[in-house]
């Protein structure tokens, strides 16, 4: 089975049908479901999307060395590539497997494919745990950050570029907001042991109508990732207090989804922490570690990509970390 057939569901569905006889196998949308029926006492989830953000000069992939570069092979097809293989590879796995491979993480909540299968097929997410094959460098992340991204309005008077003095600059009215978001002191968040740095940007500014026209409207996107510790609400009260008294005409919230507490004392995922040897560190971004959180199945960030490279022109994972991320699995799915 090769990495290609990570872009392709229709192949992969294929492949695993042929290659792993002893899987079921569906496709849901571009989402590709596998699992084993053993009759095992734990069922293991393995999740990882198939979608990556888009390219930036890092196509086609290349080898140099130990290392594969391209876009999504830290984020996430190495973590997709470990878990597809040892789902087909691994027979009798002394836990049930089941496999989700999944579309549209990397774009607003409201397409997420896991979601639509929770929405569809809720039955194929029962499980005593979830391993997300998101970026790690090898160690157990728990939790995630909560994420929201609101749009602040500023509004001013239009006028000739010549007589300025007419009007009312919309751009020039962000200077206060942007100053006060670089101002903006960050809290960190010690929640079982795993510290979580929150941050508040700006990701977009919109503005501008002609170039001798003063523009009345100017439009700032801010994305706060926040702690887990604060649900939806708080988190959007927050950035409503920050950015108070900044000359905002509306702050109209766009896209939002909670965080995740770390869960790892549940007795599945401290079993899976065990295994690893590693000591838990934080998820510095949201995952769908969420999504399960809010099932009430413990779930956990797991895999051999490099987290601080994914999303960037550098994108690239170490081959002899996926290896080892492999072995780790393995090791786990097999052990009596």
């Amino acid at each position: 089975m090769t990495l290609d057939l990570l872009a392709d569901p229709v192949s992969l569905t294929a492949a695993l049908a042929v290659q792993a006889p002893h899987l079921e196998v569906v496709r849901s949308g571009q989402a590709v479901l596998a699992r084993t029926h053993l009759g095992r006492r734990r069922r293991v989830l393995l999740a990882g999307h198939l979608d990556t953000v888009p390219i930036a000069d890092n196509v086609p992939s290349r080898r140099k060395g130990t290392r594969l570069h391209g876009c999504g092979t830290s984020d996430m097809k190495s973590g997709v590539a470990v878990m597809t293989h040892l789902a087909a590879a691994v027979a009798e796995p002394a836990h049930d497997v089941t496999l989700v491979l999944y579309d549209c993480e990397e774009v607003e909540a409201a397409r997420n494919g896991l979601g639509r299968i929770e929405r569809e097929l809720r039955e194929w997410l029962d499980a005593d745990l979830a391993i997300l094959g998101e970026p790690t460098s090898g160690q157990v992340e728990g939790g995630c950050q909560g994420t929201l991204r609101m749009v602040a309005t500023l509004e001013g008077r239009r006028a000739h570029s010549a007589r300025a003095w007419l009007g009312d600059n919309a751009v020039h009215a962000a200077a206060s907001l942007l100053a006060r978001l670089a101002a903006y002191v960050p809290r960190d968040v010690d929640i079982d042991g795993c510290v979580y740095r929150e941050g508040l940007q700006a990701v977009r500014i919109d503005g501008g109508v002609a170039g001798n026209v003063v523009p009345d409207r100017c439009t700032v996107t801010v994305n706060f990732r926040f702690a887990p510790d604060r649900d939806l609400p708080g988190a959007e009260a927050h950035v409503h207090e920050v950015l108070d008294g900044t000359g905002i005409a509306e702050l109209v919230l766009t896209d939002a989804a909670p965080g995740a507490l770390p869960g790892l004392a549940a007795p599945a995922a401290a079993e899976f922490v065990a295994a690893t040897g590693a000591t838990p560190v934080a998820k510095y971004g949201w995952t769908d570690v969420a999504r399960f959180a809010a099932l009430g199945i413990p779930a956990l960030n797991f895999g051999p990509g490099d987290p601080n490279l994914a999303h960037t022109r550098e994108e690239s994972v170490e081959v002899p970390a996926v290896t080892a991320t492999c072995d780790v699995l393995r090791a786990y799915l097999t052990a009596g």
